[in-house]
């Protein structure tokens, strides 16, 4: 895998000026996290289950340079448990799609963006997400932007989603469906947000960090 060194943008999106903020904080405690108001994405949602949906997905996204980018998989309770990621879900200007891997017609189109050498995938932690999305379909990925690396190496503490997003954007992220069945047959209305509000809070965070010079 592609180190964030590697793998992140020397250019800005257009419309982001280069704003060095020193007075953001490199840690949140919990208390101050929970004060912050929630904040949910509330864009288009395509949960890509049909042709016409796949299709419209694949013009969205290679049309796309920066992806927010995300898996989900069925939590597991058992010692010795586990499972192969459920759904990924990918964040575009446009919209969120969903994409349940048990559909195998969305692999192409994932194996082909993770393998765009133009197009960013923007997440955290993404190391594991990758590791086992290997072991649905294979693909060779490129130009992965991990900001949990970045913000580690600009001397923040804390570096997943929620405490950058508490940080950076001002906003708490909910998590309630994170140990939910990700596998189930329909997800409800809270997975699906739940899912759509990660991937498009990895694209608002590497706009953020963009914006205050930290992709540099």
């Amino acid at each position: 895998m592609h180190t964030a060194e590697d793998t992140v943008p020397r250019s800005l999106p257009m419309g982001y000026p280069r704003l060095m903020n020193a007075e953001i904080p490199k840690s949140i405690t919990r208390e101050t996290l929970n004060e912050l108001p929630v904040k949910r994405y509330e864009g288009p949602i395509y949960f890509v289950d049909t042709p016409a949906l796949l299709h419209a997905a694949r013009i969205d996204i290679l049309a796309e340079r920066t992806l927010g980018f995300d898996t989900e998989t069925r939590p597991a309770f058992r010692k010795g448990e586990s499972y192969l990621p459920s759904i990924v879900q990918v964040a575009t200007a446009n919209g969120v799609h969903i994409f349940p891997l048990r559909y195998t017609d969305t692999h192409g189109l994932l194996a082909e963006m993770l393998a765009a050498p133009a197009i960013a995938k923007i997440g955290v932690s993404l190391a594991y997400d990758l590791r086992t999305l290997k072991q649905v379909f294979p693909f060779h990925e490129r130009h992965i932007v991990d900001l949990g690396i970045i913000a580690k190496r600009h001397g923040y503490e804390q570096t997943g989603v929620r405490n950058l997003a508490g940080l950076l954007l001002g906003y708490r992220v909910p998590k309630g469906a994170k140990t939910t069945n990700w596998s189930a047959p329909r997800l409800t209305p809270a997975q699906i947000a739940y899912a759509a509000t990660d991937a498009w809070a990895c694209r608002e965070l590497y706009l953020k960090f963009g914006a205050e010079g930290l992709l540099d």
